[in-house]
């Protein structure tokens, strides 16, 4: 089992920053990839982005391309999504995931290959 905790959530003028955290508990943090994926009122979740376990391949929805940045430190067990230039249309319930091994875009990127979620934080985006 890995628990999943989010953190860095809040609300923020456009343009803003934010730094979301992961932290990760139970087995080794290291041998799982990470993805961050978001859920606005009235649609589906969708992912935002990704990294393999070792830390040598991320992926970004394209929506948040150049503005976004994942990162991990697995001697701390946590991930990390930093926020640039945000958007009120990035506003969301974000939510960290990990899966055993995948490393490649399909299987990053895919909300159902992942088996373990954190309980989502809040970030809202204000005009």
């Amino acid at each position: 089992q890995v628990q999943l905790v989010e953190s860095g959530g809040g609300l923020v003028q456009a343009g803003g920053s934010l730094r979301l955290s992961c932290a990760a508990s139970g087995r080794t943090f290291s041998s799982y990839a990470m993805g961050w994926f978001r859920q606005a009122p009235g649609k589906e979740r969708e992912f935002v982005a990704g990294i393999s376990w070792s830390g040598d391949n991320a992926f970004y929805a394209d929506s948040v391309k150049g503005r976004f940045t994942i990162s991990r430190d697995n001697g701390r067990n946590t991930g990390y999504l930093q926020m640039n230039s945000l958007k009120p249309e990035d506003t969301a319930v974000y939510y960290c995931a990990a899966r055993r091994y995948g490393t490649g875009y399909s299987s990053i990127t895919a909300a159902n290959g992942y088996g373990y979620w954190g309980q989502g934080t809040q970030v809202t985006v204000s005009s």
